[in-house]
């Protein structure tokens, strides 16, 4: 432990603010990240001993995260990341496994010093007291069930989200400026645009057990099927079956719907959002559609990767790392970019950004395709920064200073996000294609 003596170190194993970190820290929300699990210890250990003053973003730069004494914190958001992500995590354990715990640990907005504060006193109800008692199930599983309610918290949030817009365009509307290219091929007055977030429950159904997918599949709706033939046991079969009866979405997808609502500008009343189950094929002519995620959980992408030159590809389902294939390489580029092998690691992901007339031809198709969450994420965040829409058009061959322009480009771009506990922390366009 960073900075404590032998004796201190001792004193601090009986301290019941560092028993509960402890506890945290072994729970299922922290698996995955040995970085936020050092860094909750290491604020943690300096709060106990007295040393909270200490704890500046600067100061845990240095110590924790091994960044040289001159880092400028204004380049470097690494700590401000990750403490970000804690705060969530924390949410996360203190709202599930840990709702019972006698006190609360959070870390206020602006601040790298942990709390702790009595917990208020709640009655505890015999489901509880039985679920105490349930039996462990599978990292694996808990890391999906984690990802299941982070997916209805997403939903919530999506409705509360959408619903405070569509409260508010009345005012926004009559003086927020016209979407910027290439939001001005989505949202426009003659055309309706429907964003369609991406099914989770359909990707974790796919993850548990193997089986690759597909749009035709999706529409018969085999997947929301308990699965009858004794292939799926036990915790299997019961996730399974929740899987089936509820519906799911990602935080990247929340992030991606207020991003693309923010742009919508004065058209945020022709826009709405479904979610893909609740799509039929003969939604899909004569209106804009915005589709977030890739086939593995929005399988109303798959009709247009044969359009595409960067295209997804996978190999065994849930145990492999997928990939964008460049099907025509150019010069200084990568036959094959691969991405993270699972969502909440921590390195590089790549998302594609395609733009593409709809099938009727009377309106377009802007599709945000992340390998994992975070390229999904970092697409939306991409498209937002006017720098990065500057960079594109002038890949593209379009004039940067042209916003509103006299005719449809069709285009698909990659890019590379960096991403840290779980968010994309940069950005970077790695290629461009035209579609003609």
């Amino acid at each position: 432990m960073p900075g404590a003596n032998t004796n201190s170190a001792l004193d601090i194993v009986a301290d019941e603010r560092w028993q509960l970190v402890q506890r945290i820290i072994s729970s299922p929300p922290f698996q995955k990240s040995t970085r936020l699990r050092e860094l909750l210890e290491y604020i943690t250990e300096r709060t106990i001993h007295g040393h909270a003053q200490d704890l500046t973003e600067h100061h845990i730069g240095i110590a924790l995260f091994h960044k040289p004494s001159d880092y400028n914190v204004s380049e470097d958001s690494s700590v401000r990341v990750h403490v970000r992500q804690l705060r969530l995590k924390l949410h996360e354990y203190f709202d599930e496994v840990g709702r019972n715990e006698p006190i609360i640990l959070s870390i206020p907005k602006g601040s790298y010093t942990p709390v702790f504060k009595p917990a208020a006193k709640t009655s505890v109800t015999t489901t509880e007291i039985a679920s105490l008692d349930a039996p462990r199930i599978s990292w694996k599983r808990q890391a999906i069930l984690a990802w299941g309610v982070s997916g209805t918290l997403a939903i919530v949030c999506a409705t509360v989200l959408i619903l405070s817009f569509a409260r508010n365009t009345g005012i926004a509307a009559a003086s927020a400026p016209n979407p910027p290219w290439p939001f001005s091929q989505v949202f426009d007055t003659r055309h309706e645009t429907l964003i369609v977030v991406a099914d989770s429950n359909y990707g974790m159904f796919r993850i548990l057990t193997g089986q690759p997918g597909s749009l035709d599949q999706y529409l018969r709706r085999d997947f929301l099927q308990p699965a009858q033939d004794g292939t799926l046991r036990g915790a299997d079969a019961r996730l399974n079956e929740y899987l089936s009866g509820s519906t799911l979405t990602s935080f990247a997808d929340v992030a991606d719907v207020a991003i693309l609502l923010d742009m919508a500008g004065p058209f945020q009343k022709r826009v709405s959002v479904k979610y893909p189950r609740d799509l039929g094929v003969r939604e899909m002519d004569h209106q804009n559609y915005i589709f977030i995620g890739s086939p593995a959980s929005n399988p109303w992408v798959a009709p247009y990767q044969s359009k595409l030159n960067f295209r997804e590809s996978e190999g065994v389902v849930g145990n492999s790392v997928k990939a964008f294939v460049n099907t025509n390489p150019l010069p200084g580029e990568q036959a094959r970019y691969e991405g993270l092998r699972w969502t909440g690691a921590e390195g590089q992901d790549y998302a594609t950004i395609a733009l593409l007339p709809n099938g009727t031809h009377d309106g377009s198709v802007l599709a945000l395709q992340g390998l994992q969450q975070e390229g999904t994420e970092a697409a939306g965040r991409f498209l937002a920064d006017a720098e990065n829409r500057r960079q594109l058009k002038s890949a593209l061959g379009i004039s940067p200073s042209s916003e509103s322009l006299p005719e449809s480009i069709w285009f698909e771009a990659l890019i590379r996000s960096r991403t840290v506990a779980g968010a994309p922390n940069s950005t970077t366009l790695i290629a461009v294609r035209r579609i003609h």
